[in-house]
């Protein structure tokens, strides 16, 4: 059964006509649907602990996917405790497992203190689909460059590393997220990687990486690693059109 993952960075500001991130998550459950020779529904949880579970998250998240026939779905809450009896075999039980964004720091700490990268790491040896955007994207890699300390991106090489990289979202802001993260690899603070644009997402299988896909027109991916005289080379990666 493959072992996959699916990283992607959301669309923070889609402008008009756009369509946002959900196809991207469709793209996710997609994957999910191909574990098993049957047509029932996709078992997807919803794991919000990066923003602290808020209700407000889990509620549109409720709204998109709580009605629809195709897809079974859940919410693993860890504030102020686990919601589910098991959480171990809630999570082996699901197809797909959707990160949310946040604090990757706080995301970091809460599953440490829960026993989940054990757990996480098991439901991707089984083939369940890990999938998530920013924080939920970088917590599958070896880790990424990270607001969530300071008001300043740092590097955080301290991810779950069930894939050997560094990740960076947002590539497509070139100060605030794109430069400080080239800076990142150069120095050797974080190992080479990959980045998205808003819109893009990777899809991973075992350790390789599979495919790249866009929901927006010209957005990319890129692969970035030390050049060996003190900086980075950046790398566009082939991506696809949704």
């Amino acid at each position: 059964m493959d072992r996959q993952v699916f990283a992607y960075s959301g669309i923070l500001e889609p402008r008009p006509g756009e369509p946002g991130n959900l196809p991207l998550v469709e793209f996710a459950l997609d994957l999910g649907r191909t574990r098993w020779l049957w047509d029932g529904a996709v078992r997807l949880c919803y794991v919000p602990t990066a923003v602290g579970d808020d209700p407000r998250a889990i509620a549109v998240h409720e709204q998109v996917f709580g009605d629809r026939e195709d897809v079974e779905f859940s919410v693993l809450r860890l504030f102020p405790g686990p919601n589910v009896p098991d959480v171990r075999k809630h999570l082996l039980r699901q197809d797909v497992l959707l990160v949310e964004d946040g604090s990757l720091v706080n995301l970091l700490a809460v599953w440490r203190a829960h026993g989940l990268p054990e757990i996480l790491t098991e439901c991707w040896e089984e083939g369940i689909v890990l999938t998530g955007a920013g924080a939920g994207s970088q917590i599958w890699h070896a880790g990424g460059p990270t607001g969530s300390l300071s008001d300043q991106l740092e590097p955080l090489a301290d991810g779950l590393r069930i894939l050997p990289f560094s990740n960076g979202a947002h590539h497509d802001s070139p100060r605030r997220l794109r430069a400080p993260y080239r800076r990142m690899v150069a120095r050797g603070e974080l190992p080479a990687g990959y980045a998205t644009e808003d819109g893009v997402g990777l899809h991973f299988v075992g350790t390789e990486l599979e495919d790249a896909v866009t929901v927006r027109p010209k957005a990319r991916a890129w692969h970035l690693q030390p050049n060996g005289r003190g900086g980075c080379t950046e790398t566009p990666v082939d991506t696809r059109a949704l």
